[in-house]
């Protein structure tokens, strides 16, 4: 069974077993010594931090600062809603209150609690050497010329075309771009509810495939998804649209 990785010891703590033990090894961590080297022994598939507690900041950012660990998405807990906010900044890919978790966790479990097998990881890996394909050349001018709803269509035929894993590539960009889209139509919830879809997809890339570079993306999206956190919904028309930063492209070394 995938294993979820519970830090501290927080008071919904015996929520997480009661929801999830039957699918899921629960691995509770009070010790921060060789974290991340116990979560890649132990295999993790997702980490659930207490963001009530003090060291926070500890246990949510040093997964995302190891090659071997960066994967794993993170899902930090907290009943203040700037500190959740905070953390999607810090690198957690996900923030809920204690309240919502029962309701919540089980959906989440099942969409990001999962662990590439090494041969999906390797052919992921492989792909994401290759070169951006001309229609995702194409979709990525569209985003960064604030065309949303175009790059849309253009990442949507590619991820329907394209075998094997590296279609998730498309499949974030595209969401991300429709979020923005959203935020440019004042719809709030909507461009929450599609920065949420895009996480499970960006966690799981390497900081580069194909040229995108995708760790500039995923800070990128969450920044806007901390600022969505923030704000009253009501006030979505007085989004600071200089948050919705263009795809960055980098230079790849092929062996």
């Amino acid at each position: 069974m995938p294993t979820i990785v519970l830090t501290g010891t927080p008071d919904w703590a015996d929520q997480v077993r009661q929801y999830l033990g039957d699918d899921y090894t629960i691995r509770q961590y009070t010790d921060p010594a060789g974290y991340v080297m116990r979560l890649a022994d132990d295999h993790a598939a997702l980490v659930i931090v207490d963001g009530d507690a003090a060291g926070w900041r500890f246990w949510t950012t040093t997964p995302k600062a190891s090659p071997a660990t960066r994967r794993i998405p993170v899902l930090l807990v907290a009943n203040d809603a700037t500190a959740r906010a905070d953390a999607l900044i810090a690198g957690a890919d996900l923030v809920l209150s204690p309240a919502d978790l029962p309701a919540q966790l089980r959906t989440l479990a099942r969409s990001y609690a999962r662990v590439l097998s090494p041969e999906l990881a390797a052919e992921l890996d492989c792909q994401c050497q290759e070169s951006l394909p001309p229609l995702a050349v194409e979709g990525v001018a569209k985003f960064n010329a604030g065309e949303y709803y175009r790059q849309h269509d253009l990442f949507e035929a590619l991820w329907v075309q394209t075998p094997g894993p590296v279609r998730d590539l498309y499949r974030a960009i595209l969401q991300v771009g429709v979020a923005y889209y959203q935020i440019e139509r004042g719809n709030h919830r909507g461009a929450l509810k599609m920065l949420l879809r895009s996480v499970q997809w960006l966690a799981i890339l390497p900081d580069v495939c194909q040229g995108v570079d995708v760790r500039q993306l995923r800070e990128d999206s969450y920044r806007v998804r901390a600022e969505l956190e923030r704000m009253n919904p009501v006030d979505i028309a007085r989004f600071d649209r200089r948050l919705l930063k263009p795809v960055s492209l980098v230079q790849q070394h092929q062996d």
